[in-house]
């Protein structure tokens, strides 16, 4: 029996309890918040990355400490193969969400095909091909959620970034797609579109231009984001995981086709 003093840390919340969530690119950044916030709600995790067994085990653990099971499946999303088989080692998941990118920099010209072909197949030909391998099984259930982590960049255009503008955009078509034919099966597919989040690479960002500038951290973030947000900070990870949550939770199953920013008033300049 537990004393007033003891401290089991936290626990999962019921509402999701048993279902299971497959979330690409979940090892850090904004795929590991969403992780989180559905572990919080109930969900067992399955977790995806490029990393080693060994980098991915401190998220398994944080993640199992919340009292929910987790797995991590290393997988190459470029090769679709590879995808089916992630599919069969991690099971049909009841939800989905497609957060894995390859992002590459530079003008059109200069982009190469094989650039532009990852970003094509990561970005957005497995985000296809996970959608279709977990269908059948959402729709006997009679009940699933896919989440499609667009972009900002799939609201608006921006230079030297073709691939990341292309595949984010046609994100949005794939969920549109995806709500209209599932719309009477108990299946919800919403995009979100973040601006900028202070992930682990906006991170190396940062510390890169305050030492080739001479920049204290409050002018890098000012310089960072200027012409970007209007609310001049980072939009949280956790915010966006928050939303990932609710749309998963019962409270969000009428929300489906919806492309939602989450950018600090960005897309509203």
């Amino acid at each position: 029996m537990l004393s007033l003093t003891d401290n089991p840390g936290p626990r999962a919340e019921p509402g999701l309890r048993g279902r299971i969530a497959l979330v690409t690119g979940s090892t850090g950044g904004i795929g590991l918040a969403v992780a989180r916030a559905l572990a919080r709600a109930g969900c067992d995790i399955r977790l995806h990355g490029l990393a080693s067994a060994a980098e991915a085990a401190p998220a398994l653990a944080e993640l199992e400490a919340l009292g929910i099971r987790a797995s991590y499946h290393r997988a190459e999303l470029a090769d679709p193969t590879a995808i089916a088989a992630l599919i069969a080692e991690a099971g049909p998941p009841d939800i989905l969400v497609n957060n894995a990118a390859a992002r590459h920099f530079g003008p059109v010209e200069e982009t190469t095909p094989e650039a532009w072909d990852e970003d094509i197949a990561v970005n957005l030909s497995a985000a296809f091909h996970l959608v279709r391998l977990s269908l059948p099984v959402m729709r006997r259930r009679g009940w699933g959620r896919v989440l499609n982590m667009s972009s900002i960049y799939g609201l608006i255009g921006a230079a030297n970034r073709v691939g990341y503008v292309t595949t984010k955009t046609a994100l949005i078509g794939l969920t549109r797609a995806v709500a209209l034919e599932t719309a009477t099966s108990g299946i919800t597919c919403n995009a979100l579109c973040p601006g900028s989040t202070l992930t682990p690479n906006i991170e190396a960002r940062l510390r890169a231009a305050m030492a080739a500038g001479g920049l204290d951290r409050g002018a890098a973030e000012a310089q960072f984001l200027a012409g970007k947000q209007p609310t001049g900070r980072f939009v949280q990870a956790e915010a966006i995981g928050a939303m990932a949550a609710f749309l998963c939770s019962e409270a969000g199953r009428d929300i489906t086709g919806a492309v939602l920013p989450l950018d600090g008033g960005w897309s509203a300049a």
